[in-house]
């Protein structure tokens, strides 16, 4: 059970065990003034006895008619009014009669706190402060033997004491009715916030089910740019040197040639093939630093492609992390298999550079250029799949690719990622 319905639970028990003690109080207060009134002649002289029990009588009825009303009805604010000032005559009358019934007054400070409202509580307390004042005096007969000064004073302390008292009271009473508004209020906005928690669990249910489809497209995206970047080229160097052995055939020198640069080309196409399956950094940075393996990739491009390429490193060459210096690798190639397929050009220049927060990659070719803004045959204005794939993943490192070019005025790519250091942001 929550901290809230145990405070709850433990207010209705609190409040059913008032109502039980309140009704039972008048009735026990009334036989007990009773008991004493009649053992009173036994060392006070005659009592009227028929009087005291006709007016205990007429109380308890009285008190039995008040108490079969339905609950309702004791909201009732005249009815309520009606029924005190009838149980403050006969209260008056029995103290009249007997002083010992200024105990059964005591009823009219709770009663009064129960059944009257605003200001008539405190007339309430008045009098039963008055009633009681003339218990105190002995009786009607001290009084009317002329005990007035007595009974005024007594009466003043007596409606001050019981008035502060009741003051505080229905300051304690007010606070109890405020803790079960929080109460109420509490649970209401308990059920609001169940209510949005299970809303909250189906949203975040729906974004579980969307990031993983996101998931899944990425990482087919990513496949998809390992495998064209490395066996789609691969592959498609190994097609072109096949067709230039096929057509020297007949010059042994250079069909040998062309027919080890397609078998170089295959043992590295399989190598790449089987560590794209196993998702793991390429063969080349596993082996050396980022210029090291940029350079290669460049050697070895110049030397099947007889094109003059060099590579400039400017700054602090720095371990990158994995993801970054994998980036500028594969655009390294992309940029170099573009422009063996279609710059036509006869230099390329490439220059990595390590600056504070960022690295670079400039590749630049004087090959014959085309328009970066014009459609492609897939409607594409980004080029090929090469150069989106390569914007791709410059992007999802919150990177950078930018593509200059004119006709004939020959092309520079630039891809700028961020410079996180090796083992940051895992």
């Amino acid at each position: 059970m929550s901290i809230e319905a145990e405070l709850r639970a433990e207010f209705d028990r609190w409040e059913r065990r008032e109502i039980a003690v309140f009704k039972l109080l008048p009735y026990l207060l009334l036989a007990a003034s009773v008991l004493l009134t009649l053992l009173r002649p036994a060392w006070d002289g005659p009592m009227h006895v028929p009087a005291v029990l006709g007016l205990t009588l007429a109380t308890v009825l009285w008190l039995l008619c008040f108490h079969t009303l339905h609950p309702e009805w004791h909201q009732n604010a005249p009815l309520m009014g009606l029924y005190y000032t009838g149980l403050m005559v006969l209260a008056a009358g029995l103290v009249a009669i007997a002083p010992f019934f200024t105990l059964f007054t005591f009823v009219g400070y709770p009663q009064a706190f129960l059944y009257l409202q605003g200001r008539w509580r405190y007339a309430g307390v008045a009098t039963t402060a008055l009633i009681s004042a003339v218990g105190y005096l002995g009786g009607a007969a001290d009084l009317v033997a002329g005990a007035w000064p007595e009974w005024i004073a007594i009466s003043l302390v007596s409606v001050v004491l019981a008035g502060a008292f009741f003051y505080f009271a229905e300051l304690a009473d007010q606070r109890n009715r405020r803790q079960k508004q929080a109460l109420v209020e509490l649970h209401e906005a308990n059920v609001k916030l169940e209510a949005a928690l299970e809303e909250n669990a189906g949203l975040h249910a729906q974004l579980l089910v969307q990031a993983r489809e996101a998931g899944v497209l990425d990482e087919r995206q990513r496949m998809a740019r390992e495998i064209h970047d490395t066996l789609a080229q691969g592959l498609a160097g190994i097609l072109a040197q096949l067709q230039a052995a096929e057509q020297t055939l007949d010059e042994p020198s250079p069909s040998r040639r062309h027919v080890t640069n397609a078998m170089n080309l295959a043992r590295e196409s399989l190598t790449e093939a089987r560590r794209t399956v196993h998702a793991v950094e390429p063969a080349m940075l596993a082996e050396a630093r980022l210029p090291d393996a940029i350079n290669d990739v460049a050697r070895r491009w110049a030397e099947v492609h007889h094109i003059d390429t060099v590579l400039t490193t400017t700054g602090d060459a720095r371990p990158m992390h994995a993801d970054v210096e994998v980036a500028l690798l594969r655009t390294a190639q992309e940029a170099l298999a573009n422009v063996a397929k279609h710059a036509r050009a006869s230099r390329v220049g490439l220059t990595l550079s390590y600056m504070e927060d960022l690295v670079t990659l400039d590749v630049r070719d004087d090959g014959v250029g085309f328009e970066p803004g014009a459609k492609r045959a897939n409607g594409s204005t980004n080029g090929g799949f090469g150069l989106g794939g390569m914007r791709q993943r410059v992007q999802r490192l919150a990177g950078r690719l930018d593509i200059e070019s004119e006709p004939g005025g020959g092309t520079a790519i630039s891809a700028a990622l961020p410079a996180i250091p090796a083992g940051g942001a895992d």
